[in-house]
């Protein structure tokens, strides 16, 4: 087994990904006998849990995003790199970006996940996911430009296939997505436009399991339920997508095919663990689960790797209720904390227990007034819900100017109603009226 811990002083920490888990281990190791360096291919940590309201214009990109150097201006021992890890080698205790070596004595990895298309990744380019900025901003010009669109074409079957929504995948991202387009449709676009009645607008929120919101509690996902389809979204549980075809979404329940034509599909159904899975894969030869993500031990080490520590959405850590834990913000904050106890205890001659998980509860936005939180005993719904939902975020933003400005926003947009980061931005601006060859919302054939 490899065992680089016991190296004198200064430590070489190397932490590869700037999301929660990697800045929480940076920020562990703040002020310690060890040199950091953070390398992530973006200079900016970005509060993913919000990307929903950047595509659906309640926020800009800046609003949460916060550069790393900035973040770490004040760690005299925190190096930040811009750059892409391309490989890794154990042996050498080495990490190769483009034209660099970066030794290292710990290794942690926390490069997330990205959207998994369940083999179907030709559908990508047809229903865009969630993960970045680039993705949000491109949903946010899809579901604007659309509108705009709408507003254009002359034939009623275009016009349908424009104001018809398709999200695919009833999880937090989903709901807050179905329930945000609603309110953009039903509120606050519905006197911007003079062609077009945006109440027409059809939402669909397709979810595989017979409830949306699994994780949480059966009766939360009721409410949720409920509440989604007061604001006028149309809900199919236990139906699968079994096919995109350019605007025609083809999906299966309760042994029925249907179609329908939209030219807005968006994915928030499934996630596979980032590429750097696989160079783990390739050069440790740790095991990895059916969606990528690398087994790692009770202390979040790899087998026979105790200085290389995988966490976050990376990380398949089943050493708690016999279940890997959720891919959310929390877990990952906990184990980049724990993580970098764990080395300075280590360096200290002495170890930690191994980690375990303090669930803090789970919540999701629908719209405004209207959420749902599960903490275990204490469950809410509607307003309540809805404040400490806003709370949970302002508090996880990472500084305080940022947190200043969302506040300014969210109170805004709460009185007003409006939406002000509504801009339809990339190379294909507009998005013209095409011909739709599928002109009714009809039942298939049943196979």
């Amino acid at each position: 087994m490899e065992n680089s811990l016991e190296h004198k002083a200064p430590h070489k920490v190397v932490i590869v990904g700037g999301g929660f888990g990697g800045l929480y281990a940076a920020k562990a190791l703040n002020a310690t006998n060890v040199n950091v360096t953070l390398i992530d291919k973006r200079n900016f940590h970005l509060f993913q849990p919000l990307l929903y309201q950047v595509a659906t214009g309640t926020l800009s990109p800046s609003d949460i995003s916060a550069p790393l150097r900035s973040v770490f201006s004040k760690s005299k021992n925190t190096k930040v790199l811009l750059g892409e890890v391309s490989d890794i080698d154990p042996k050498a205790q080495q990490v190769i970006l483009s034209g660099e070596v970066v030794p290292y004595d710990t290794l942690i990895i926390a490069t997330g996940a990205n959207h998994s298309y369940f083999g179907k990744d030709h559908w990508e380019k047809v229903a865009p996911g969630l993960k970045t900025v680039e993705d949000a901003i491109e949903m946010r010009r899809r579901i604007f430009g659309a509108f705009e669109a709408a507003e254009k074409a002359t034939d009623p079957e275009q016009r349908r296939a424009y104001l018809n929504f398709v999200i695919v995948g009833g999880g937090p991202t989903g709901v807050e997505l179905a329930g945000a387009i609603a309110e953009l449709a039903y509120k606050t676009l519905k006197e911007d436009f003079r062609s077009i009645d945006t109440s027409e607008t059809k939402i669909l929120l397709l979810q595989g399991g017979p409830r949306i919101l699994p994780h949480m509690a059966p009766e939360l996902s009721a409410s949720a339920a409920v509440s989604l389809q007061t604001l006028g979204v149309e809900l199919h549980t236990h139906t699968r997508v079994t096919n995109i075809e350019g605007d025609i979404v083809t999906f299966k329940q309760d042994n029925e095919f249907t179609e329908i034509a939209s030219k807005t599909i968006l994915w928030a159904a499934g996630v596979q663990g980032s590429p750097m899975g696989n160079v783990l894969a390739e050069t440790t030869g740790v095991e990895r689960d059916y969606s990528g993500r690398v087994i790692v031990e009770p202390d979040l080490s790899i087998e026979g790797y105790d200085n290389i520590f995988v966490i976050g959405d990376l990380a398949n850590f089943s050493h708690q209720d016999a279940k890997p834990l959720p891919g959310v913000a929390p877990v990952a904050k906990q184990q980049g904390e724990y993580v970098g106890k764990l080395i300075q205890r280590r360096l200290q001659g002495y170890n930690l227990p191994p980690f375990h998980y303090n669930h803090v509860g789970s919540l999701a936005m629908i719209g405004q007034n209207l959420a749902v939180v599960d903490l275990g005993l204490i469950k809410l719904t509607g307003f309540l819900a809805w404040a400490f939902w806003l709370l949970v975020h302002i508090y996880f933003l990472i500084e305080f100017d940022t947190k200043l400005l969302v506040v300014f926003q969210w109170a805004w947009n709460y009185i007003t109603r409006n939406r002000r980061s509504r801009l339809i931005t990339g190379r294909e601006a507009f998005v013209a009226p095409q011909t739709v060859n599928n002109s009714n919302d009809r039942p298939l054939t049943k196979v």
